[in-house]
């Protein structure tokens, strides 16, 4: 009888030796999994992290958020033009590819200006039409902006805030400057980054020798240059200083004089 009970004995430890050994088991796997499933968390959160990082330093240096942005357009409120097509453009022939000359008035400043239609034929007809229309009277110039090697004024957006008409742009690039620097005087058409088919109304004035690098569109388009009055819009307009915009860069945002077109004549 003892020696049953003793092979009873026996037997139940060596169950209970098992069972222990398995709880063990399951023990170790969930706590090796537990492990590895932090180490992946943690990976994560920094891959994004970093991702993230990266984001807004292209962003603020190379992305529209640059404190030196190009002349451009804002987004537009609808939906752009397919690639490579004119919008409500007026054939370029209308600038008959000759030269126009006439006056550009910014407030009571009156610029003597003029336009290379030969040069840049589809900018240059773009403008005569607005000039026809009346487009440019009243409209605002939004942008001011100096810093060293950098100095323009940009004007004629559709409603003031920088932002294109989706019914009115039109390409390609014409006449860039070859070594990217636009010359004090020089007018020259805005537009969007990397989009050779998105000038439209706005243009800009180089009020100093302005360097502007390239994009996948090129450059951008000269129409013309400011023969009169260039010293008066620096006494008048520019010295007046700027008001930043919504990034706070006190080089880039709209002139503190309040700057409008009163008038715009090509003949």
């Amino acid at each position: 009888m003892a020696s049953k009970n003793q092979e009873r004995a026996a037997r139940e430890a060596r169950e209970r030796l098992k069972a222990y050994q398995a709880r063990q088991a399951v023990h170790e796997h969930a706590t090796k999994r537990r492990f590895r499933d932090n180490v992946a968390a943690i990976v994560g959160i920094v891959v994004i992290g970093a991702l993230a990082a990266a984001t807004q330093i292209f962003y603020f240096t190379a992305g529209p958020g640059s404190p030196t942005a190009s002349p451009s357009s804002s987004a537009s409120p609808s939906a752009p033009a397919a690639p490579g097509k004119n919008v409500g453009a007026p054939d370029p022939g209308l600038a008959g590819a000759r030269s126009w000359t006439g006056t550009l008035t910014l407030n009571a400043v009156a610029l003597g200006v003029s336009l290379d239609g030969a040069k840049a034929p589809q900018a240059v007809s773009g403008i005569i039409r607005d000039v026809q229309d009346g487009y440019y009277t009243g409209k605002s110039c939004h942008r001011l902006a100096e810093s060293t090697g950098f100095g323009i004024i940009q004007c004629g957006s559709l409603d003031g805030t920088g932002a294109a008409d989706p019914a009115f742009s039109y390409g390609p690039v014409e006449n860039a400057p070859a070594d990217n620097i636009y010359r004090a005087g020089t007018i020259a058409m805005a537009r969007g980054t990397n989009d050779g088919y998105s000038n439209g109304h706005q243009f800009f004035i180089a009020f100093v020798d302005t360097t502007l690098p390239t994009d996948s569109a090129g450059g951008y388009t000269v129409v013309g240059t400011v023969t009169s009055g260039l010293d008066q819009l620096q006494s008048q307009i520019v010295a007046g200083g700027i008001t930043p915009g919504s990034s706070g860069n006190p080089a880039d945002g709209s002139p503190s004089v309040p700057t409008r077109i009163t008038s715009f004549t090509l003949q």
